[in-house]
């Protein structure tokens, strides 16, 4: 056996070497390099002609490969506003062979456009089939850079959130934020914020476009955040800062409009007002989002005025798609703010516009579709010229042939004598196939259930959310305001309050554990305070009353660490009890109080109460330890006296700025760490 082998292995070096002779690549790296950099400068310039008859002649001379002249192709398409035949190009460089690390690369930005033209366009599934497989090459290969990862996550989560996979989108835009992230931790300039902010905002505009407004918060703020160091980096735009700006504070209207909190929306559109943003016409027309949302006609009727010379000045072309986009929006406008002259003189137009605008598609759906055929023209041709590069190599390659042939022949006698061990194999395979299709089967069980259990857990924390109180008095001397945010679907800390004339009853608290079971147990805890406050009970009453309740039954030793107030507003008297929570900050410095137990280990427990004379004028501020103990990726607590220093070092207007305020820098602190604990603050103001 040694003895045939080592005849066989000169022969196979020699077929190796005139193989690698015969078809050596002439594209070397340099020339290679020398192309592109070529490509992307005709790009740059927007000679997109130019670039696609380039794109033709590198590749006809074989210094481009199909991949990457198909790519070029369909980015001189797409920015000459030819999706359909940039789609095709597209998905034919998608169909190559990706044999190197370039082609990779190259790939990768294919599938990114890809992805976000068919997203673009409504098909949601046609673009998970696009970024999800070029998602597991970048895995399998190693190549692949942030950004790449990021806007494909970011199309991915988008795609999911239209088909109602909402669990699953979340998780896709954590790992684009995540991505993000990394991107613009790593990056010099200021590229990576820029980036990152473009994301969030259709992060942002996917959750209110699919009436997740809850959700929208989330990823606005870390808009605002991101855009704020944008803003500080030495080589920003001012013009692109002044723009996101606009856009945040118009996604915040929309979304707490869309929250049933018009008084904040309207607020939120007021700050945007204030920008200098507002006063372009793609401002004002980007108003009418949040006044149409919130039925503010006349308003939006005035801003679509400015339509025409916005359309004028960007050179936007009246397709059916910007009628519907615009057009349309703006006759309801004016219909619904009684302008019933203008309504039917825009009709009147409307009719002409979509008959231009439908010849209009027909015509550019006729050009696209000849330039497919002009296309697949060239392709033939670079096929035929390829074929004849091909012909003058088959006489080296012959000799490789037949060598090749002698060793398979050689080769075929050894394979003779493994049939049987083939066989054996083939059969384990088969048994392995029937085990595998099982096991599929099962998963496929599974992945229904637990797709099931998360629509509940959705709903659950729907319910949980609606448990606590979403808006907060308007009064002259009280400035209150609160947040809640659950680690999980849903979560067991609390916050309530009851204000009766100049009686304030307010309560903080943290249920032990996380989940459903706590979610379940702060329910009751919350229902509870607000009957004993109704009765008037003072808060050392209501803590011993909700002992007695939750200790019947408690089986599983679930308690729940609270802090209980009642304020006299004429007054300024605060009378309190602290069963076992964090003790609150009062000007400045934690509270000093009896801790007593937390409510609901033992029965006939009593409770000692504490007050305070008057706290007029001093901020009071209640929070559970998903603050102070929020950890980030090295498990570095936020700590008691970051906390402290940043309520003593810092000037607040108002309640809601505290707590966005310490939101934000709670978020910085995590640095992309997931959520140890539920977080939950609580601050008032009596003047």
């Amino acid at each position: 056996m040694k003895t045939r082998f080592c005849h066989i292995a000169p022969l196979l070096i020699m077929v190796f070497a005139m193989i690698s002779s015969c078809s050596k690549d002439h594209k070397t790296s340099p020339v290679s390099s020398h192309v592109d950099s070529i490509l992307f400068e005709t790009g740059r310039s927007k000679q997109y002609t130019r670039l696609v008859e380039l794109a033709d002649s590198f590749e006809k001379s074989g210094n481009l490969t199909q991949l990457n002249a198909n790519r070029w192709r369909g980015t001189a398409y797409y920015h000459q506003g030819q999706n359909r035949i940039a789609e095709v190009c597209y998905k034919k460089a998608l169909e190559c062979e990706v044999n190197t690390d370039q082609d990779q690369l190259s790939y990768n930005k294919v599938a990114r456009r890809l992805s976000e033209l068919l997203l673009v366009k409504g098909d949601y599934e046609g673009a998970l089939r696009v970024a999800i497989p070029a998602i597991a090459k970048m895995d399998q290969t190693g190549i692949g850079s942030d950004i790449d990862y990021a806007i494909l996550l970011n199309n991915i989560g988008c795609c999911q959130l239209n088909l109602g996979q909402d669990a699953e989108a979340q998780k896709s835009f954590y790992s684009a934020r995540d991505h993000y992230t990394n991107r613009w931790q790593t990056d010099v300039t200021s590229r990576g914020y820029q980036e990152a902010v473009v994301g969030t905002v259709y992060t942002s505009m996917a959750y209110i476009n699919s009436h997740h407004y809850a959700e929208s918060i989330y990823w606005i703020d870390r808009t605002e955040m991101l855009l704020d160091k944008y803003r500080q980096h030495p080589d920003s735009r001012a013009e692109d800062f002044r723009e996101y700006q606009g856009r945040i504070y118009i996604m915040r209207a929309v979304a707490l409009q869309g929250l049933k909190q018009p008084k904040e929306a309207a607020k939120a559109y007021r700050e945007f007002l204030k920008t200098d943003y507002s006063k372009t016409e793609a401002g004002r027309i980007l108003a009418n989002d949040y006044l149409i949302a919130a039925q503010r006609y006349n308003e939006a009727a005035d801003n679509y005025s400015y339509l025409d010379r916005l359309m004028k000045q960007t050179g936007m072309e009246l397709s059916l798609d910007n009628i519907q986009l615009y057009v349309l929006p703006k006759l309801r406008a004016n219909l619904e703010a009684g302008r019933r002259d203008s309504a039917r003189i825009l009709a009147s137009n409307l009719i002409i516009l979509l008959d231009s605008a439908i010849i209009a598609q027909k015509n550019s759906a006729t050009a696209e579709l000849a330039t497919i055929y002009d296309t697949q023209g060239k392709e033939a041709e670079i096929a035929r010229h390829q074929a004849d590069l091909t012909h003058q190599r088959l006489v080296s390659t012959g000799v490789a042939l037949v060598l090749i042939i002698i060793f398979f022949v050689i080769y075929t006698l050894h394979k003779r004598n493994a049939t049987h061990r083939l066989a054996a194999a083939h059969q384990k395979l088969e048994e392995a196939h029937g085990k595998l299709q099982i096991a599929y089967d099962q998963l496929e069980e599974t992945t229904t259930a637990k797709e099931r259990i998360e629509s509940e857990l959705r709903i659950a924390r729907d319910i949980q959310r609606s448990i606590v109180p979403n808006e907060f008095p308007q009064r002259v001397r009280l400035d209150l305001y609160a947040y809640m945010m659950p680690a999980k679907e849903v979560g067991g800390d609390l916050y309530d309050y009851l204000l009766e004339d100049d009686h304030l009853y307010i309560c903080l608290g943290d249920v032990s554990g996380k989940g459903v079971p706590a979610a379940l147990f702060m329910a009751q805890a919350a229902r509870m305070f607000r009957v004993l406050a109704r009765e008037h009970c003072m808060p050392q009453e209501i803590a011993k009353r909700l002992n007695a309740e939750l200790t019947e039954g408690n089986e599983n030793g679930m308690f729940v660490t609270m802090f209980l107030a009642y304020i006299d507003l004429k007054t300024g008297r605060m009378d309190f009890c602290n069963a076992g929570h964090n003790p609150p900050i009062f000007n400045g410095e934690f509270m000093e109080m009896e801790t007593n137990a937390p409510i609901g280990l033992w029965p006939d427990l009593d409770f000692v109460g504490e007050h305070v004379d008057n706290i007029k004028g001093h901020p009071l501020f209640i929070y559970s330890d998903g603050l102070n103990e929020a950890e980030n990726r090295e498990q570095e607590q936020f700590g008691d006296e970051r906390l402290l220093q940043i309520l003593r070092d810092n000037h607040f207007d108002s309640a809601q700025q505290v707590i966005d305020f310490l939101c934000n820098e709670v978020e910085a602190h995590r640095n992309g760490a997931a959520p140890n604990d539920d977080l939950t603050m609580m601050t008032l103001k009596v003047d």
